[in-house]
């Protein structure tokens, strides 16, 4: 198979193709902008293969940058554009289930994609745009299925973050897995408690992002892959039904994660302990937090105010598009996105008034300060007192005499 006309990001890295050639090497683009490609798909990374050795490539170029050089990966900067480049190689002893113990420099292009995951991933392209398919990718390209290169249960074992790769492609692609696959997935599922939560993490995140979860939410489930995933064993029911309800991918990370604790009807304190088994960011936590208690409002149709308020404009886009998926609003986000637009201040630093002023007029600091200027906010908030110094001073005074 040949493809006519090269996408611009190959075109422009062919000069680093050319310059490899012309000392009498072999050099092809490799990995997911291959597959992107002739899948009609946005590129993002172009990746080149060689069967010239590191020192060798370092050797051809005047800018190099040793990204990966133990596992013959040079990032080379001639062209304005870094292209890491990396030489064919094999690789063997797999101790933690994730990278291997030894990796040997080879001169065959046939035994570096032999090594790859899956057939569509193993494809390589020459600047001519013939495209070398040793393990029939182009074939499972066509039947929109994802396949492991050689013996699955082998592949797995090598690197068990391979399984939530399937999973993630299904979902992002469209794609059924190949039903051996599958059954290499089912017998190498432990495994998973082998790779560093951040890495399956990542992979979790993008199944939920792609356009179809439920592709990769069923292998997910089926398998059992999910029981191997920090703190998952005990929703198996709320997944199977997100199987069904999910029609689509989620927007952002936030949102995948509202979804998740929305739909376990997880607490505040839950859905902390849960982001934290998943080592996620602590602002990532606290705005599913927020987001939730949201999503419960819109659920329960007591959106009001102050909820508006506290959640904010970015978050409520996601607390509806949460409560949407799961069948559970009846807003409009515009609508709701208006409601907070409305309000007349959308933090405490905007009330007209501030503690200096309170303390000018005779409070003093303390937590009675603290009380009023809560009390206030939320007056403004719910509309009952005009965001103005003046009326602001009075309503505080009588606030505290009324409180003494």
């Amino acid at each position: 198979m040949r493809i006519e006309t090269l996408p611009e990001e190959f075109v422009k890295a062919q000069p680093i193709i050319d310059t490899i050639e012309a000392a009498g090497y072999e050099a092809y683009y490799v990995g997911g902008s291959v597959r992107d490609t002739l899948l009609g798909l946005p590129i993002h990374d172009v990746d080149i293969a060689t069967s010239a050795y590191p020192e060798e490539v370092k050797s051809l170029f005047k800018r190099t940058v040793d990204t990966g050089i133990e596992h013959g990966t040079v990032m080379i900067l001639d062209h304005g554009t870094g292209y890491e480049t990396t030489t064919f190689r094999t690789e063997s002893g797999y101790q933690d289930y994730r990278r291997p113990d030894s990796v040997k420099f080879v001169r065959s292009l046939k035994e570096d994609l032999n090594r790859r995951d899956f057939t569509i991933n193993a494809l390589a392209l020459k600047t001519d745009g013939s495209i070398i398919d040793y393990f029939d990718g182009l074939k499972d390209l066509k039947a929109h299925r994802i396949r492991a290169v050689g013996d699955p249960e082998k592949r797995f074992n090598e690197d068990a973050l391979r399984m939530m790769r399937a999973v993630r492609f299904a979902s992002q692609l469209n794609f059924v897995i190949d039903p051996e696959t599958v059954v290499g997935i089912k017998h190498h599922g432990g495994l998973l408690t082998k790779i560093a939560v951040e890495r399956i993490h990542v992979e979790f995140v993008k199944m939920l992002l792609g356009q179809w979860p439920a592709m990769g939410l069923d292998v997910f489930m089926e398998t059992g892959l999910y029981q191997y995933c920090p703190d998952f064993k005990p929703y198996q029911a709320q997944f199977n039904q997100l199987r069904t309800e999910l029609k689509s991918g989620m927007s952002n990370e936030t949102a995948v994660w509202t979804l998740l604790a929305a739909a376990f009807n997880l607490s505040s304190k839950q859905v902390n302990q849960l982001l934290k088994d998943w080592k996620s960011a602590n602002q990532l936590i606290e705005d599913v937090q927020v987001a939730v208690k949201a999503v419960h409002g819109i659920a329960t149709h007591s959106v009001d105010a102050w909820l508006v308020y506290q959640t904010g404009n970015e978050l409520l886009s996601i607390a509806n598009e949460v409560a949407q998926k799961l069948g559970q609003s009846s807003y409009e986000t515009a609508s709701l996105l208006d409601q907070y637009g409305a309000l007349q201040i959308h933090s405490k630093k905007a009330l007209a008034i501030t503690g200096q002023d309170l303390m000018a007029a005779g409070i003093k600091p303390g937590p009675q300060l603290g009380r009023a200027l809560n009390f206030l906010e939320r007056q403004v908030v719910e509309g009952q007192l005009d965001n103005q110094n003046k009326t602001l001073l009075e309503a505080a005074i009588n606030y505290l005499n009324e409180k003494a």
